[in-house]
């Protein structure tokens, strides 16, 4: 066994291992962040397949933007933990009869890559001189000609709706109590303070002496 085979088992070791304690976590936070660990350990598998585009990809995309914001929102939100666990053996067999299936049809998709007996070669033979192959650069040549148009009608739909998010966000609402900048700017000191003068000492009030027939009666 060489140390490319020693270092595929290792990290898909820890994937599996990872994988596992997101959905038997009990702690979301906890899930998450197991999420990111498998991720890493993807990537690096991923390297080891000369992908180094889908490494990096994985890497900047989904634990630096997706998991972070899946971080931020586990920890702002009151999760009721008791509530989410309930109903979880009566679903289970449901769910572990999805994952067997997907688990079997990704071994199908895969196990003819594991009968390959070489790995992937990055360089040609281009007449008699040797040209390094990079997967970033082929990609970016596939995308930018072949797929040209269906490259911008994605960055189309993704500005529509990055748009459509802010413009949502910044509407008015009623029931906000948000306060315009440039109305506190353009504030006067007369406009939220008024000056009362008072006297410093006040004398005290005459005592009130009841008559003889006010006590009779």
């Amino acid at each position: 066994m060489d140390a490319n085979t020693g270092l595929f088992y290792g990290f898909a070791a820890v994937l599996l291992f990872a994988a596992f304690k997101v959905i038997t976590a009990r702690n979301p936070v906890h899930a998450a962040l197991y999420l990111v660990l498998a991720f890493f350990q993807a990537a690096a598998l991923w390297i080891l397949l000369k992908a180094e585009f889908l490494a990096i990809a994985l890497v900047l995309v989904y634990v630096g933007a997706v998991m972070v914001l899946f971080l931020f929102v586990v920890m702002m939100l009151d999760i009721n933990l008791d509530g989410a666990r309930k109903g979880f053996w009566k679903h289970f067999p449901l769910a572990a009869g999805v994952g067997a299936l997907i688990a079997l049809e990704m071994a199908a998709v895969l196990m003819g890559g594991f009968r390959l007996s070489e790995a992937p070669k990055s360089a040609v033979m281009v007449g008699e001189t040797v040209t390094q192959l990079s997967n970033t650069k082929e990609l970016g040549k596939v995308l930018y000609s072949q797929y040209l148009y269906p490259l911008e009608v994605a960055a189309a739909i993704l500005l529509v709706a990055m748009i459509a998010a802010i413009a949502l966000t910044l509407r008015q609402r009623k029931d906000s109590k948000a306060i315009n900048p440039a109305d506190q700017v353009r504030v006067k000191s007369a406009d939220r303070v008024r000056l009362v003068k008072m006297n410093p000492t006040f004398a005290a009030p005459e005592p009130v002496v009841a008559s003889v027939e006010e006590k009779k009666a």
